[in-house]
């Protein structure tokens, strides 16, 4: 299973082979397809990223063009989901927004680089909370001690209140979004790896890599992070769906991208002002995307912690 522990010969001299890219691949499918939540969970998640990669393709508008004859209308031929107050194609803005999201990172007005924000602010706390978590776990002691400590004093503070302190110190952009998810993911990554690593350090296979005088980050990083990976996996789809929400909550405060970007949670906090007149349509279809990914990925992680689960 691609979630199991990789085999290895209990006297350490030599592991077992590992399975090609492709077996692997379709162990994972195989995992996926057996549980329907999954299952469901995983239509839901790649529809997002179809229409984000497929934007262009999926609506003749652009997110900040604007119709003065069409402003603030609902649903039609025209606009499938409405315009918001200044003619701009709900549908179009929905869509690049999740370009956004999940495929690309505006580095600038001119360049991008591929990683949605979420993605990119889930991979570097995963990376640097990774390491910390390693490192804790497997040597202890003061190590242990000193980031533990700092860790716990930042997940003291309610997760809202340090993005927001993050963000409104930094500015708000598109790369300080991704500095503050990163900052915000680190210490709970960090605290799931060291507890799997102080498990894992005990098995025979590190043991006799110790025994054959292997270097501390071989053993961390050959031997003790591959066979963490299915848990660390599952927690990194679950933090990109908090990402997600965090995304929401940051642009529904003011924080997020800036305007003229079609940010989801710019566009609730926006449509909000003209839902009692009758126009719910700006806020309702990016709420809609917002909870149906963050939905998915949370039943794309459940459903392969419970078929993980199985094999323990």
């Amino acid at each position: 299973m691609v979630f199991g522990a990789v085999a290895k010969e209990n006297n350490g001299e030599k592991a077992t082979k590992r399975p090609s890219l492709f077996k692997r691949l379709g162990e994972s499918i195989a995992v996926i397809t057996r549980s329907k939540t999954a299952l469901v969970g995983l239509v839901i998640v790649l529809f997002w990223v179809f229409v984000a990669i497929s934007a262009p393709l999926l609506t003749p508008y652009t997110p900040t063009e604007q119709d003065w004859e069409f402003a603030n209308v609902g649903p039609s031929v025209a606009h499938p989901l409405g315009t918001d107050e200044l003619g701009r194609d709900l549908w179009a803005r929905l869509i690049y927004g999740a370009r956004i999201v999940l495929i690309v990172l505006p580095v600038s007005d001119t360049f991008w680089i591929p990683g949605g924000i979420a993605v990119w602010g889930v991979f570097l706390s995963l990376l640097f909370g990774s390491i910390l978590g390693l490192f804790s776990g497997y040597f202890g002691g003061w190590t242990d001690e000193i980031v533990m400590r700092i860790l716990d004093a930042m997940m003291s503070i309610p997760l809202i209140l340090l993005y927001l302190i993050i963000v409104a110190a930094i500015g708000a952009s598109a790369i300080n979004v991704v500095f503050a998810i990163t900052i915000v993911g680190i210490p709970g990554i960090a605290r799931l790896v060291r507890g799997l690593t102080l498990d894992i350090k005990t098995r025979e296979y590190v043991m006799a890599a110790q025994t054959r005088g292997e270097w501390s980050f071989y053993i961390l990083f050959v031997e003790i992070l591959p066979n963490a990976r299915g848990p660390i996996i599952i927690d990194a789809m679950l933090r990109v769906g908090y990402a997600i929400f965090a995304m929401g909550t940051l642009g529904f405060l003011g924080l997020g991208m800036p305007p003229p970007s079609p940010d989801w949670g710019s566009m609730v906090a926006k449509g909000r002002e003209f839902i009692l007149l009758g126009s719910p349509w700006q806020a309702l279809w990016p709420s809609l995307a917002i909870a149906s990914l963050v939905i998915g990925l949370n039943l794309l992680a459940d459903g392969l912690r419970e078929e993980s689960l199985k094999y323990q």
